[in-house]
């Protein structure tokens, strides 16, 4: 709790400071715009700390999602709920053979997520022949930009995942195999975990979550796009797990935690611009907001 407690005093501090000096900062408007935004790096953010709490990492996430594009204009006949099920489960078949060659045959989670960046893309390039389409589709807008008493569709959905991913972790016996296997992957060999398939099933549900992501950018811009959806999120959502809590070097999962560094970095990044720093600052600052929470976990080990 100490360290959940710690994330919150960052957050509302940084919040605090915007509010005294960035202009426009304090509006619902603003607010809700800065929620929408980081949704995507929420959902993503979410299934990357099941595989960082594992030891691992995917890096395959962002082409997963110019993926779940291409095959959510395709399917744009057969309605949403076809539409949302293929996104699911063209993360679910790479996020499988992501988790298979790793827990099977030992091969390093870096070089295999590495190889699926590289295919997934590629895949998504063949089948659309590299063209962004336009859509128009009242349903798929509904999903991208509708609202549910008052909220964003894709707010409450990113939340309702964050959540139950979160219990699934801490309540459920999936959550301690992983974080035992994490934390000491040899002991939990020896005692008999089942490593293939909770190795399997953490990169399973990552590639999910990021094929969601992908149908979820789809619907909110109206177009589909092999070469630029998705581009670099793996970083991201790296980067807000290891803000919040997660380690890097596996043992310890922090969902919360993670969608509370997602909010952190995307204000800073937000408060930059909006007082006409430019980006490229935002990402100097955003690196070193990372490299402290590493030095910090780096500590915590010591």
């Amino acid at each position: 709790m100490g360290r959940r407690h710690g994330l919150l005093v960052v957050l509302a501090l940084i919040i605090l400071l915007n509010v005294l000096f960035t202009p426009n900062f304090a509006t619902l408007r603003n607010a809700e715009i800065t929620l929408i935004q980081v949704v995507f790096v929420v959902l993503v953010g979410t299934g990357m700390t099941l595989v960082i709490a594992l030891g691992g990492i995917d890096l395959s996430v962002g082409a997963v999602m110019g993926l779940a594009s291409v095959i959510t204009f395709q399917l744009l006949p057969y309605g949403p709920v076809v539409v949302i099920g293929a996104g699911l489960l063209t993360g679910l078949a790479v996020g499988l053979s992501n988790g298979i060659l790793i827990a099977s045959f030992g091969v390093q989670p870096l070089l295999v997520t590495l190889g699926s960046l590289i295919w997934v893309r590629g895949l998504a390039q063949v089948l659309s022949g590299g063209r962004k389409e336009y859509f128009q589709d009242p349903a798929m807008a509904f999903i991208g930009l509708g609202r549910v008493f008052g909220i964003p569709v894709q707010v409450l959905v990113a939340a309702v995942v964050a959540l139950l991913v979160a219990m699934l972790v801490a309540r459920t016996v999936f959550g301690r195999w992983l974080v035992a296997i994490g934390g000491n992957p040899n002991a939990a060999r020896l005692a008999g975990l089942p490593f293939m398939a909770t190795t399997v099933t953490a990169y399973a549900l990552c590639g999910m979550l990021a094929g969601l992501a992908g149908v979820f950018i789809t619907a909110r811009v109206g177009s589909s796009d092999p070469t630029n959806f998705g581009v670099l999120i793996e970083l991201d959502a790296i980067a807000a797990a290891v803000v919040g809590g997660t380690a890097l070097a596996g043992g310890r999962a922090n969902v919360l935690g993670t969608v509370i560094g997602a909010l952190m970095l995307q204000l800073v990044t937000a408060a930059m611009i909006m007082n006409n720093v430019s980006f490229h600052y935002a990402l100097i600052v955003k690196a070193v907001i990372i490299l402290w929470a590493v030095r910090m976990q780096q500590a915590e080990r010591s």
